[in-house]
């Protein structure tokens, strides 16, 4: 009694998860519920995401107000709600919102009357998105089952039993006159609770097998594309090989840019539609195991059938995506290939005007040389002018001086000390004139 105590008294200590009560009643959100027989199921999916969610809930939760019913919560993902004899289940997914219509009656589960007919309220609620899925489900008895083969279209019939063999399960997948996909459950006393496990379960089963074939129409349109940028990226290769000027090969460059932009775009746009089709497919395989479905011999079977027909769709989505990850591998190749490309004609160009650069340096430096010289010539020229008027008049002041003896040996020394003066000066304001090196190796 007193451990018992001591954990009473610390368990409201302890600190949950803030996501522990979301995880623990995710498992519990969506319930099997008992369906007696016979009776009739009317199920609708659309489309929906962003502003549309919000919507769908305020417009769900306003007629359930109106007809004497309790609002929905705000962050409600699933509900229940009873309409007299009519029960609908509203649920709430990632991308698609799903409302099925429960009609326990024997006279609403008649194949006589029409789906529209019995679900106005689907048409009075305002619709969430795009409308993509409606199956009418009908449960039955051995004894008031109806001719399978008059009910569906032979060519794509398919019937299997479930639960052991106490159940038939029959459906050609083909929509009806007015767009409902019809399925026939035949029980032969096979418990309620077991009966709404499995028609769930083939609900489920044809709104994600629907979902996942959305892949297809994108992929067709995005096919043309891929197989151009495919054809315009083998001509870029080619002409790789024949460019030889750097403009050319950045105009290449250009065009390779474009078609690795059009792709990413492309394969943006596709990436959530072809994971999502790959989950909804892993989704229909599950619910096929989960179902335990039993051939019926000289009957196709619904894993034959969805082999046949849904596994190449799927897998041309899927090989689309391939050719994408394939081809945007290639693209950068080739662009890495070009820029090496490019980059290896501009060090050359680089190197080039280099080179001219140090043909202009050193023209320059001998014609500076040329100048310093010429500059040291007609300077020595003025300087001994000048000292040969002063040993002149030197000489007419000076008895037995020699004024042209005396300019011989000065103009040497005039010459050198010239020079030197005029080269210390140009060091001065170019200290490495002297040592100009631009030869490029």
């Amino acid at each position: 009694m007193a451990d018992n105590t001591a954990i009473e008294r610390a368990a409201p200590m302890l600190s949950p998860h803030e996501d522990r009560a979301f995880v623990l009643e995710e498992v519990h959100a969506r319930p099997f519920r008992p369906i007696e027989t016979p009776a009739r199921l009317l199920h609708f999916a659309f489309l929906s995401a962003g502003a549309e969610r919000d919507t769908e809930r305020e417009a769900l939760s306003l007629y359930c107000q109106e007809n004497g019913h309790d609002a929905i919560p705000a962050n409600a993902r699933h509900h229940r709600v009873s309409f007299g004899d009519i029960h609908l289940r509203w649920e709430r997914h990632s991308e698609f919102a799903t409302y099925c219509w429960y009609y326990k009656h024997p006279a609403q589960a008649d194949f006589a009357a029409e789906p529209a007919t019995l679900a106005p309220q689907m048409y009075a609620i305002l619709q969430p998105g795009p409308h993509l899925v409606a199956i009418d489900l009908h449960i039955v008895d051995v004894s008031s089952a109806p001719d399978i083969d008059a009910m569906f279209a032979k060519e794509s019939l398919c019937v299997m039993t479930a639960e052991k063999g106490g159940v038939i399960v029959a459906t050609d997948f083909k929509p009806d006159a007015g767009g409902f996909v019809k399925i026939l459950v035949v029980n032969n006393g096979v418990p309620a609770m077991r009966i709404g496990a499995l028609a769930q379960r083939l609900l489920e089963l044809e709104t994600y097998r629907v979902l996942a074939l959305l892949c297809l129409p994108e992929a067709q349109r995005l096919e043309p594309s891929v197989r151009q940028i495919e054809r315009s990226l083998v001509d870029a290769t080619q002409e790789m090989t024949q460019t030889v000027s750097l403009e050319d090969n950045e105009s290449l460059l250009d065009k390779l840019v474009v078609l690795a932009a059009r792709l990413e775009a492309g394969a943006a746009k596709s990436l959530f539609r072809f994971g999502a089709s790959r989950a909804y497919q892993n989704i229909v395989l599950g619910r096929i195991t989960a179902i335990g479905f039993e051939p019926v011999p000289d009957r196709e079977t619904f894993q034959a059938f969805l082999n046949r027909r849904m596994a190449p769709a799927l897998q041309t989505c899927f090989s689309l995506e391939e050719r994408q990850v394939n081809l945007s591998r290639k693209l950068a190749r080739a662009t890495q290939l070009l820029r090496a490309k490019v980059d290896v004609a501009m060090e050359r160009q680089n190197r080039d005007i280099l080179q001219t650069m140090s043909e202009r340096a050193q023209l320059q430096l001998r014609l500076q040389q040329t100048v310093e010289g010429l500059s040291i010539a007609a300077v020595s020229y003025y300087v001994v002018g000048l000292l040969g008027y002063f040993l002149k008049g030197l000489a007419h002041g000076v008895h037995a001086f020699d004024a042209e003896l005396a300019m011989g040996l000065v103009s040497p020394i005039a010459v050198v000390f010239v020079a030197t003066l005029i080269r210390q000066r140009t060091k001065r304001f170019h200290p490495s004139s002297n040592s100009h090196n631009y030869s490029i190796r």
